[in-house]
């Protein structure tokens, strides 16, 4: 993938968040503090050069969505009152109107690909909560099974994936074949993947994105069982499977730190991206927070990047160190189901974060809200924009985190 130039991209995305107007943490001001404080709210770093990732949480283009592209795969489910994933594409028409499929590959990320060509970061970082394969053997016991066909992938290239997590709960739906499948779909177009692997040591893995000279993005990814990944599926040394997590604690913490220490030099920006907790709810568990604060303090991560939630969650810096705890589901078919409405599962955030790679810390951070309607990606309407400000700086609250406004019906991290 091409690459930008700095200053270009550092100029885009000062002018972006509306520049020295806004007053908010930017690409440009003082870079002298030591890499592990904090900086007061409201201040400004320089950095002689920034990595702009942009992260998101679920991207579930399984099923329902699977059936709108335009290689539409089995539509069989094995669900306990859904047969047919044909239901959910009726279920969606019902709520906001019909669906003209098959739509182009494009068609799912609406307005988003906007944003990516606009902003267009170093690399893009997507939690692929799907297998990709043709197999017809489900995983018994389990009562929701994600498929998107193979040759669908294109939906992924299109918006140019770099990497796609698979340490979640609905990568091995279809089996092992299934993931073996997956990993060899994704390779072959040059995706990267992380989290999941043929064996123990491949799952474990990080991906390693080259972002210009010297400079890499890896990304480390687990899962962990409270978020619904069957004990079955953590990958052997014999096993393909996930990188998984019974429990996130010191032990983990030990072990992601030698792993980041046998790859990470100077210059690199380390993800570490968590599948984790329950699908609904804002509290942050002690033990997340504090398993967090050990990636960061003992494992030399910079960013953590977290997903499983429906629905985004508070962000948190810690010691100049961005915590996204619950990113929320990005692209589904979900949007004809009702319940929890309180938690607006509709509406999305693509996350774009810029970090110095010079000592690993936070530049700025800025979100772009959606909305999900007929399966796409659509510019959120400035009440809801509203909805999503208050509910992170409430949420942020306890973090010493807030939003603001930035242009164009952007949101913009504000921290301690």
């Amino acid at each position: 993938m091409d690459r930008r130039q700095f200053f270009s991209r550092a100029a885009n995305l000062w002018l972006a968040m509306g520049g020295p107007a806004l007053g908010l943490r930017s690409v440009f001001g003082d870079n002298s503090a030591d890499a592990r404080d904090p900086e007061p709210m409201g201040g400004h770093r320089e950095a002689t050069d920034v990595i702009t990732l942009f992260l998101c949480g679920d991207v579930m283009t399984g099923r329902g969505v699977d059936q709108v592209l335009p290689h539409p795969g089995d539509p069989r489910l094995f669900e306990p009152y859904v047969r047919t994933a044909s239901t959910y594409v009726r279920l969606a028409e019902a709520k906001n109107g019909p669906i003209q499929s098959p739509v182009e590959a494009s068609y799912v990320w609406g307005d988003a690909l906007t944003e990516l060509h606009r902003v267009n970061p170093d690399a893009r970082i997507v939690n692929l909560e799907t297998s990709v394969t043709t197999s017809g053997t489900h995983w018994r016991g389990k009562g929701i099974h994600y498929r998107m066909h193979p040759d669908n992938v294109s939906c992924l290239t299109v918006a140019g994936v770099d990497c796609c997590v698979l340490a979640n709960n609905h990568v091995l739906d279809w089996g092992r074949a299934g993931l073996r499948e997956t990993l060899d779909t994704l390779r072959a177009t040059g995706i990267a993947t992380a989290g999941a692997g043929a064996d123990l040591e491949e799952a474990t893995a990080p991906a390693v994105m080259e972002v210009g000279t010297g400079r890499r993005v890896l990304v480390f990814a687990f899962g962990v069982e409270n978020s619904g990944i069957p004990k079955a599926w953590a990958a052997t040394a014999s096993q393909p499977g996930v990188s998984f997590v019974s429990h996130p604690d010191r032990d983990v913490i030990r072990d992601v730190a030698e792993r980041v220490r046998a790859i990470k030099r100077a210059g690199d920006v380390v993800v570490a991206s968590i599948h984790w907790g329950g699908n609904w709810g804002y509290a942050v568990s002690r033990v997340e927070r504090e398993f967090a604060h050990g990636l960061i303090d003992e494992a030399g991560i910079d960013v953590i990047h977290g997903h499983s939630s429906h629905h985004p969650r508070g962000i948190e810096v810690y010691r100049g160190r961005p915590i996204l705890y619950g990113c929320g589901d990005f692209l589904n078919d979900y949007e004809g189901i009702s319940g929890y409405e309180e938690f607006r599962g509709d509406l999305v955030l693509m996350y774009f974060l810029s970090s110095d790679p010079a000592d690993g810390r936070l530049a700025c951070l800025n979100m772009v809200p959606l909305q999900i309607r007929r399966f796409r990606l659509n510019r959120a309407s400035p009440d809801d924009t509203d909805w999503l400000l208050q509910m992170l700086s409430r949420e942020g609250e306890p973090f010493g985190t807030r939003v603001e406004s930035g242009p164009e019906g952007t949101l913009v991290l504000q921290w301690e």
